[in-house]
């Protein structure tokens, strides 16, 4: 991989047995990936897993106790972060409250770097101009910050980190401190302005629906590593363990001990005594007989219906209690307790006239199809 990027050029981040250690602490663990060009990337996972480590290595806030890092093809490691083709926007954006919005824009542009021509101020007005115009904010060059929404905050503080044409734009979760409706907004923005500038984003989160619906690549990290490094699709539906299938979506798992396997798939007996069969991940382990394992079924995999009226072709059908109903507007959550497996969530869509009228306390009856679950290593 590292001599295809070379030749090519295809590869604007490249970890090669990177690890960050503070005193006995691993925060990055010999992480190896490599983000293509124009890509977006993010890294995922719970506080203390080593993503903004990470994100600090890229920017040269931090250097690697061991490892190599590339950036465009050329080795960063030593280079002090004013030195890097990189830029990062923050999530408290770190706005300057006394300058008005192009004089926070044009900010890095004024500043004298050792190695760099200083620009004429007539070319620092066009490319802040510019910046403006990317985000949508011409109009509002003069204003202060604090006159300013906490999405026009948000746009100010990209537009002064695209203004410096950086190779790679580094995002420490900047969309944390907006509402939920403005989140999601920005994250189209996001989306848009990143495929508009061609430059690769590199995105640190612990939202992983933020994660799922703006990135071309995420890695999810626990204790320092990369478990797994894929595109949304791949992460929701070939995780390589409960760890990730936990992580990116929601799931139930059914805990046991593989009695018996093939290429394909296994037969898990859990602590119940109920025997279910699963194929693997394709990106999974190949569990082996006698290996502890999970079955892992997302709610939209499970069919819920009164016991007088169950369908056919059903892999397994348990008799269960309804505890509670959620209504979402396009689909309802259904906390059931079923026979043999416990709490269970189940996730239907409106049309689904056969679970309409069910009430908490209603006998159904739960079941789905071998192949909508997966067997999964635990960890």
């Amino acid at each position: 991989m590292a001599a295809a990027a070379a030749e090519t050029g295809s590869f604007d981040v490249e970890f090669r047995s990177v690890a960050r250690y503070f005193g006995e602490v691993r925060a990055v663990d010999d992480v190896s990936f490599a983000l293509k060009r124009g890509s977006f990337h993010s890294f995922l996972g719970p506080s203390g897993c080593g993503k903004t480590t990470s994100l600090r290595l890229i920017a040269g806030f931090e250097q690697p106790s061991a490892g190599s890092i590339e950036i465009a093809g050329q080795s960063v490691v030593g280079v002090p972060a004013y030195r890097r083709p990189v830029n990062m926007v923050f999530q408290h954006y770190a706005l300057f409250p006394h300058m008005d919005v192009a004089a926070n824009v044009g900010y890095g542009l004024r500043q004298r770097v050792p190695g760099r021509p200083r620009l004429a101020q007539g070319e620092i007005d066009r490319r802040v101009a510019e910046a403006l115009e990317l985000v949508r904010l011409p109009q509002l060059a003069r204003r202060r910050i604090w006159e300013l929404s906490g999405g026009q905050q948000q746009r100010v503080a990209l537009a002064r980190a695209l203004v410096n044409r950086p190779t790679v734009l580094l995002l420490d979760e900047p969309l944390a401190a907006l509402d939920r409706k403005l989140r999601r907004e920005m994250q189209i923005e996001l989306q848009n302005l990143q495929r508009e500038v061609g430059i690769t984003f590199v995105l640190v989160t612990h939202d992983q629906e933020e994660a799922l619906s703006m990135s071309d690549t995420i890695g999810i990290m626990k204790d320092g590593k990369v478990v797994q490094l894929g595109s949304p699709e791949e992460l929701y539906d070939a995780p390589v363990n409960r760890y990730v299938a936990d992580f990116v979506g929601e799931s139930n798992f059914f805990a046991g001990q593989v009695a018996g396997s093939d290429n394909t798939g296994g037969t898990l007996v859990t602590a119940s005594g109920l025997t279910l069969k699963a194929p693997f991940s394709r990106l999974g382990a190949r569990l082996k007989t006698g290996d502890r394992a999970v079955i892992a079924l997302r709610p939209e995999a499970i069919g819920l219906w009164r016991p007088t009226s169950p369908p056919a072709g059903l892999d397994v059908a348990r008799p269960a209690r309804l505890t509670n109903r959620i209504y979402l507007g396009d689909h309802s959550e259904f906390q059931v307790e079923a026979e043999g497996l416990g709490p269970v969530l189940v996730r239907l869509p409106k049309s689904a006239t056969h679970a309409q009228g069910l009430e908490p306390g209603d006998q159904v009856l739960l079941g789905w199809q071998h192949e909508r679950a997966l067997m999964l290593a635990e960890s």
